[in-house]
């Protein structure tokens, strides 16, 4: 990219600039059609989710300029089934429909109509949640309709010169020979739904003939009625592209890198099909940090997009995504480092309404597009309630997760404000109860036991009772409340550390907690009352 265009401000992120390079290359067009996919083979994880977001990211950036974009996602429902999956129930059952289609595998929950529409619902039900809303295609369905009929029959038209396709970035040793049989196409038996299958005959035009290993069955069929056809990926791939005239589809690092199946479906794609491939990018690799054991099990040690939901506000999972480069890897924490990103996010969003100034005007131009494209539904017409994560979590402990109450003891949240700062909330409380530090729990001492205290340490309890939650309202600021509590320490001759110590005990029957002085505002007078009455 030129440096005039890096200066661009509306190219300030990296969605934009691949916009740009796509409207560069492929020219003023009616539709521009942005596509990705996977197999349904098991859960849809956060690493999956990269590529789907990052569709929708670029397809945002094309809208923005006013383009007419379509936003395809397939589901490859007709690969096979080739491994039993941790996490779904009876898998003795499942172990009976390996090599079928996974679109006939049965769905051992009994929730969907089949394994592969069990993954697919889960993942269609969620993304409306991140405001990603893609069109979904069903590839079982689209072979069985005998709608690439013509796509498969060119395939073995010029199935030689595929071959030379795919051996263009082979090395000697697992370059095909001259007198290798290939076939661009593989069969599921049609008696037993197995791919255990080798084609045997082609007549050159519609007919194919195959027999199956599994149970001897050998079949002549139409490439115009037969149902159990289906190209191997790597001509499925450009065929598709053709087919739905694909402008734009990223990859996986694996599948971008020079020589890679991106490579060879290029070529494939215009030699046979006549079709440019598409623009593409790499998007690199999500890795996880901090994901509680029962987060990871429950999914088959991954974790889906509804488990990175119940932590993060869609607005920030997707600022996640947005804020980074995409050909970078980066971590999903799960621990602290939740409270970072929070953090991260509220800044940005301050800095997006003009409530913190920026560095410079190139960098208010970036964190106001990663803003934008962190959005559900555009800009939201008042600022969002910010209260800091860390904060909250400690209000919501406070009030043993009634967020009702947290509301009301912020005091000033609007009306335009509040579903938001409800799912916050949520995602807060749920962060504390699973995935946050054991020392960073907490609860109220308010069952009525007590702590165990005499002496000194029993006589400061009283007067910080007696001489400071008194006028809990009158100290301005942490700092004041903090020293009149020092104070009452020195007066006494102990060791101010140990005092805070106690009084830790006394409200939540731990050594050590928030921030004591603001934690005191946080339970209010009465509260506060209420836990020293006894002392």
């Amino acid at each position: 990219m030129s440096n005039e265009n890096k200066k661009d401000p509306r190219l300030c992120h990296w969605a934009d600039q691949v916009a740009d390079r796509i409207i560069r290359e492929c020219g003023d067009l009616d539709l521009y059609t942005c596509a990705s996919g996977i197999t349904p083979s098991g859960t849809v994880h956060i690493g999956n989710f990269r590529e789907i977001i990052t569709v929708d990211l670029v397809v945002k950036a094309l809208r923005s300029r006013g383009k007419n974009v379509r936003f395809i996602y397939s589901w490859d429902d007709y690969d096979v089934f080739r491994k039993v999956p941790a996490n779904m129930p009876n898998p003795e059952i499942l172990n009976n429909y390996l090599r079928y289609p996974i679109t006939m595998v049965p769905d051992t929950t009994e929730r969907n109509e089949n394994y592969a529409r069990h993954h697919e619902v889960d993942v269609e039900q969620e993304l409306p949640r991140v405001g990603i809303h893609p069109e979904f295609l069903y590839q079982a369905s689209r072979y069985r309709d005998n709608r690439y009929t013509e796509g498969m029959k060119k395939a073995m038209q010029n199935r030689e010169l595929i071959k030379d396709c795919l051996n263009e970035y082979r090395d000697e040793e697992h370059k095909m020979k001259k007198d290798d049989v290939y076939w661009p196409i593989a069969a599921f038996c049609c008696k037993c739904n197995k791919d255990t299958t080798e084609i045997t005959g082609y007549d050159g035009e519609y007919g194919v003939s195959y027999k199956c290993s599994s149970c001897g069955h050998e079949e002549h069929g139409d490439l115009r009625t037969s149902k159990e056809f289906k190209l191997g990926w790597r001509v499925d791939w450009p065929m598709r592209w053709n087919e739905e005239k694909v402008i734009f589809e990223p990859g996986g690092k694996d599948h971008i890198s020079p020589g890679g199946s991106y490579d060879t479906a290029k070529l494939v794609s215009k030699k046979i099909y006549g079709w440019d491939a598409p623009v593409t990018m790499k998007y690199d690799f999500v890795s996880l940090k901090g994901v509680p054991g029962k987060m990871a099990s429950s999914k088959g040690n991954v974790v889906a997009l509804p488990d990175a939901l119940r932590v993060y506000q869609p607005e920030v999972l997707r600022y996640i995504f947005a804020v980074n480069k995409v050909d970078h890897e980066f971590a999903i924490s799960f621990d602290l480092d939740v409270i970072t990103i929070y953090e991260a996010y509220d800044r940005t969003e301050r800095m997006a309404w003009g409530v913190d100034a920026a560095k410079n005007e190139e960098v208010l131009a970036k964190e106001k597009r990663v803003y934008e494209l962190s959005q559900i539904d555009g800009i939201p017409s008042v600022m969002p309630y910010q209260v800091p994560f860390r904060q909250l979590t400690t209000l919501l402990q406070t009030y043993s997760g009634d967020i009702d109450a947290v509301i009301a003891k912020l005091g000033d949240v609007k009306p335009e404000q509040e579903e938001c700062l409800r799912r916050r909330c949520e995602c807060a409380w749920y962060w504390v109860k699973e995935c946050a530090p054991e020392d960073f729990k907490f609860a109220l001492r308010e069952d009525g036991s007590k702590a165990d205290l005499s002496g000194d340490f029993l006589n400061a309890i009283k007067r910080i009772r007696d001489e400071v939650v008194v006028k809990l309202e009158s100290y301005q600021v942490d700092k004041d409340l903090q020293q009149a509590m020092y104070d009452i320490a020195k007066e006494i001759g102990i060791d101010p550390k140990a005092l805070f110590t106690s009084m830790y005990q006394v409200l939540i029957a731990k050594d050590q907690g928030p921030r004591l002085a603001s934690f005191m505002k946080i339970i209010g007078k009465d509260k506060l009352n209420k836990l020293l009455e006894n002392y």
